[in-house]
């Protein structure tokens, strides 16, 4: 039985995430079409049915939780031919649409699958082309397919046409759903997901992920959305693709590393965040990330940076940012000169030989280039960090993005509501120009939970620079992140805050996008009776407030763009919100984020067995005398 719920846990996570897109409006979901194989081999026999029996129940309990404005359609294949030889050229055209997009009819999405009897064939290129041209023509778009096999009838190759949808320009992602799969099949999943910025989920067995998730059929989640422009780093650091500034995104194996290069003229600072995705529900628990750097003529710079997650099954994503100044002075002489400086990211222990592992996931880049200051620095590191002024109302909705390339825009001061599931990730952005400065504290609601759930915030830098973080356990009663009345602030930035006490305000010294990561980890309930699929209504009270101040006198700075290649407003931050809250919305503000922790004040030592096991390392940095492929 827990396998067979695993399939439909994870059929509705991925379904669920599509469901508002980062380019859908709050107020508007995009269109799903699911497609929902029905081949001989869904006859599997599995504890409490079949493997067909599973996918239907994760259809149904599907359509009784997703919102009534959801529009949604049913597409299976595999049901109108047995699998013998005979039938192979009958069975790979055997695709059906039997539920048409459009607005949501439960008892049609439900009857349909019923119906769907496994028997045939698996003709997986062909039914995403099918898929594809039932949704509408334009906007945002997407199509959840569940596998537990390989394509059987390829011609057309599964991830071709997954690239020749993906090269047609629309806003169409693919989301694929491996159920006990291995080998080719994982791989041919995989791919397709990647090749059109899409999510793939391996399910798993289910005894690491407990009684909870068995529950969890109805959750709407958001897995790690990566965005970027598609870029394909090399496997030695002969040829890397040279990057300008701004975002990208391809894909990293876990034996295998990836190159990029960047031209870095004389004296200016480079920055390059990586940040990888795991599946949510995947192998990985613990994966350490990594950026080196070479000077020119791939001359070793001897140094690194790593961050680690322990949360890879609950989906986190983890990011290592490197900032390589050509000034440093205990950097070798070729790593001070100006010239193409390449990149190596790679996951712990990868190797240098070897082919690519099929087991990849996102990879989101960003490249930042900071020239020199060439005259005044601006004012001296500000002394204290801003103020949160706690917002009144119920709050203006908002949907978080799935990554750092589609954080929802906070767009001032004000009270902001967010419907967060147990198992959630979700990602803001607040600008902040020069000497401004923002606070913000996260509210929970009480909520009648025996168990406990990981919650946890996370500020980063317009590097993608951690500049804040805060960790709890909700466990039900009503609470704030971070506690006892405190906030979570920045100092107004400035550019000389680098020179700050504390790691956290160096990186408080670039005007740009502040991002805000929030988390409401799984929850670790016992309790049958607790209903761990309805979400949480969180609230955020941020503060946005600084006079607008003079930045430092970059020489040769880009006009209109940001360090990172983002366009720069007009003015040199947002006007704070009046309308954010119902009444008092204006004053100060503060970034938002929202996040889990772990642990359980009634589960005892399980909970905190899993507190801790949920809990992130920071990140280490290594010595310039080591080298950047020092284990550690």
């Amino acid at each position: 039985m827990r396998k067979a719920l695993s399939l439909a846990g994870a059929l509705l996570m991925a379904l669920s995430l599509v469901l508002v897109p980062r380019a859908a409006a709050a107020d508007q979901l995009a269109p799903v079409m699911l497609v929902l194989d029905a081949s001989g081999s869904m006859q599997a026999k599995v504890p409490g049915g079949t493997r067909m029996d599973a996918a239907r129940r994760a259809v149904r309990s599907l359509v009784e939780s997703v919102p009534p404005d959801a529009r949604m359609g049913l597409t299976v294949y595999g049901t109108g031919t047995g699998s013998s030889g005979a039938e192979k050229a009958a069975g790979c055209k055997d695709i059906k649409v039997v539920q048409p997009v459009g607005p949501l009819d439960r008892n049609a999405l439900v009857q349909a699958a019923e119906k769907a009897a496994p028997r045939g064939y698996t003709p997986i290129g062909q039914s995403l082309r099918t898929a594809a041209a039932a949704l509408p023509g334009q906007g945002p778009r997407s199509i959840v397919l569940v596998s537990d096999g390989e394509d059987t009838c390829a011609p057309p190759e599964p991830c071709q046409v997954a690239r020749e949808l993906a090269g047609q320009g629309v806003d169409l992602r693919v989301h694929t759903i491996g159920y006990q799969v291995t080998g080719k099949a994982k791989e041919q999943l995989t791919c397709v997901a990647q090749a059109t910025g899409g999510t793939y989920t391996d399910v798993p067995d289910a005894s690491g992920l407990g009684n909870a998730l068995h529950r969890v059929t109805a959750s709407a989640l958001r897995n790690y959305q990566p965005a970027g422009k598609p870029v394909t780093g090399t496997s030695t650091p002969q040829g890397a693709p040279v990057l300008a500034t701004g975002g990208y995104l391809d894909t990293l194996g876990f034996n295998r590393k990836r190159h990029y290069s960047a031209e870095v003229p004389q004296g200016n600072t480079v920055y390059v965040a990586a940040t990888a995705a795991f599946p949510r529900g995947g192998e990985r628990q613990i994966a350490g990330l990594n950026v080196a750097v070479y000077g020119p003529g791939n001359v070793d710079c001897h140094y690194f940076e790593n961050q680690v997650t322990s949360g890879g099954r609950e989906g986190e994503s983890v990011s290592a940012v490197l900032a390589w100044d050509t000034t440093k002075p205990s950097a070798p002489d070729a790593c001070k000169a100006p010239g193409r400086y390449t990149f190596a990211v790679y996951f712990t222990s990868a190797q240098d030989t070897g082919p690519d592992s099929p087991d990849r996931v996102p990879l989101e880049l960003q490249i930042g280039l900071e020239p020199p200051v060439t005259g005044d620095k601006g004012p001296a590191p500000a002394s204290a960090p801003v103020s949160l002024t706690t917002q009144s109302g119920s709050g203006v909705p908002v949907s978080g993005g799935g990554s750092f390339g589609n954080a929802a825009t906070l767009p001032g001061s004000g009270r902001y509501a967010e419907q967060l599931r147990f198992g959630e990730i979700v990602h803001y952005r607040v600008r902040l120009g020069w000497g401004q400065g923002l606070a913000y504290r996260v509210n929970y609601p009480a909520r009648d939970l025996f168990g406990a759930a990981n919650i946890t915030s996370t500020l980063f830098s317009p590097a993608r620079q951690r500049a804040g973080w805060s960790t709890n356990a909700y466990s039900g009663t009503a609470t704030s992140l971070p506690g006892d009345g405190r906030s979570f602030a920045t100092l107004p930035v400035r550019y000389r805050n680098r020179e700050a006490a504390t790691k956290e305000q160096n990186a408080q010294s670039t005007a740009g996008w502040y991002y805000i990561s929030v988390k409401l980890g799984v929850a670790s309930s016992l309790r049958q009776s607790d209903d761990l699929t309805t979400p949480l209504l969180v609230t955020l009270d941020l503060t946005v407030t600084g006079t607008p101040e003079k930045g430092p006198q970059y020489a040769n700075a880009a006009a209109g763009q940001d360090l990172f290649g983002a366009a720069t407003p007009a003015t040199s931050a947002p006007a704070a919100r009046k309308d954010a809250g119902d009444k008092d919305s204006g004053g100060d503000a503060v970034p938002l984020w929202l996040l889990g922790a772990a642990g359980a004040a009634l589960l005892g030592v399980v909970a905190v067995v899993l507190f801790l096991l949920r809990r992130r390392r920071p990140s280490t940095r290594r010595p310039p005398q080591e080298g950047p492929y020092n284990h550690f």
